[in-house]
């Protein structure tokens, strides 16, 4: 980074160390991929650098590789003339203190000069941090105005930084939120999953959801108390919106979300979310009816019930032994039935389910020979 930041003024054009990269940095977190911001025009930083990536012509960014890998964003000093609050036209040829005027935050409107080892703070971000607040550069409902995504981004970082956000900035933002609506749904849904993933508890970015106002607009289904759990180190999105939203696939398929995920919420919201107790038995035949969802359910339970929920142990049980609790775990295959005098077609389907049942309930039938001779008492 340092030596593309060196190239670059050799050439002439001013550049800084700008973004995230300084925020976390300042908060002891140092990263790889720093972003730098220049007076240099995009073409001539491609012209300068062999491994160049466009990456955002449009905006002024241009991707340049170092020799190890690393992709660093170099963008031309810019300001916003124009915007609908959802996407901006930006002019070139400005000042970094310009460049720093029309961003979000304070904390990421900081600038880094590593061979001068100079700091460039307007908006006295750095003071911010220290204090732990969140607030708008400039006036918040014209930042707001610029881009309702920002809406979402003080959520995000308001969560993950365990900040307090600024009293004029809420009300701002309090005061967009059904604006939110106009923004893409797949814009919102990358800052509900990167919230999720960063956030220091979830649980106070959903309530922060809540109270803004976001949530009336993309998350109706989120609830008004959302409980607080252990999460891992990196949490499962659709899980998590599992927990707080019910039911959350609704949430999927207005955020857009893939194929995949939609059905896994789909497969989690028609449950049923436990079996009728821990027996063996009734856990198998919960099994045998919430198939791929059995899983998620069963992590669902342990997040809601905590060390009271024990029956999902005995689901683990149930794998450890073996035990068959689908069509694909038995001992015969459609094609095995055929030899029992069983019809090719639905027939065959249908026997396969009912030997299913016969066996969630004694796995001590899952052999070939009994269930081919259970087959043939029913043909």
């Amino acid at each position: 980074m340092v030596e593309i930041l060196r190239k670059l003024e050799e050439a002439g054009h001013e550049t800084w160390c700008v973004g995230g990269a300084i925020r976390d940095a300042l908060l002891g977190n140092t990263q790889q991929d720093v972003d730098l911001a220049t007076a240099a025009p995009p073409e001539v930083v491609r012209q300068l650098f062999r491994r160049t990536a466009p990456v955002g012509l449009a905006h002024g960014t241009v991707g340049v590789l170092e020799e190890n890998g690393t992709l660093h964003e170099v963008t031309t000093f810019r300001r916003d003339v124009q915007t609908d609050g959802r996407h901006a036209i930006v002019e070139f040829g400005v000042s970094l203190d310009d460049d720093l005027a029309r961003r979000d935050f304070t904390i990421n409107a900081i600038a880094y000069h590593p061979l001068h080892r100079q700091w460039r703070d307007p908006f006295r971000g750095h003071d911010d941090l220290r204090r732990g607040v969140l607030r708008a550069v400039g006036e918040p409902a014209e930042r707001f105005r610029e881009d309702r995504l920002r809406i979402l981004r003080a959520l995000r970082f308001t969560a993950r930084f365990a900040l307090a956000i600024d009293p004029v900035t809420w009300a701002a933002a309090v005061d967009q939120a059904a604006d939110t609506g106009h923004l893409s749904a797949e814009r919102i849904r990358d800052e509900w999953v990167k919230g999720i993933g960063t956030a220091r508890s979830p649980e106070h970015l959903a309530r922060l959801w809540r109270a803004s106002g976001v949530a009336a607009v993309w998350l109706p289904e989120l609830t008004d108390d959302p409980p607080a759990v252990a999460l891992p180190a990196r949490p499962d999105p659709v899980l998590v919106t599992a927990l707080f939203c019910t039911p959350c696939a609704a949430v999927w398929r207005r955020l857009k979300g893939s194929t995949a995920e939609i059905r896994r919420a789909e497969a989690i919201d028609r449950g049923p979310a436990a079996p009728a107790s821990g027996d063996p038995r009734d856990v198998r035949r919960w099994m045998a009816q919430v198939d791929m969802a059995a899983d998620d359910l069963a992590m669902l339970a342990h997040w809601r019930g905590g060390d009271a929920t024990t029956w999902p142990d005995e689901v683990e049980r149930v794998r450890a032994r073996g035990e068959a609790t689908s069509r694909g775990a038995l001992a015969v295959r459609g094609e095995d039935l055929l030899t029992a005098d069983i019809p090719a077609g639905p027939e065959v389907g249908m026997t396969l389910q009912r030997l299913l049942d016969r066996v969630v309930d004694d796995p001590s039938l899952n052999t070939r020979d009994q269930l081919l001779a259970l087959a043939r008492q029913r043909a």
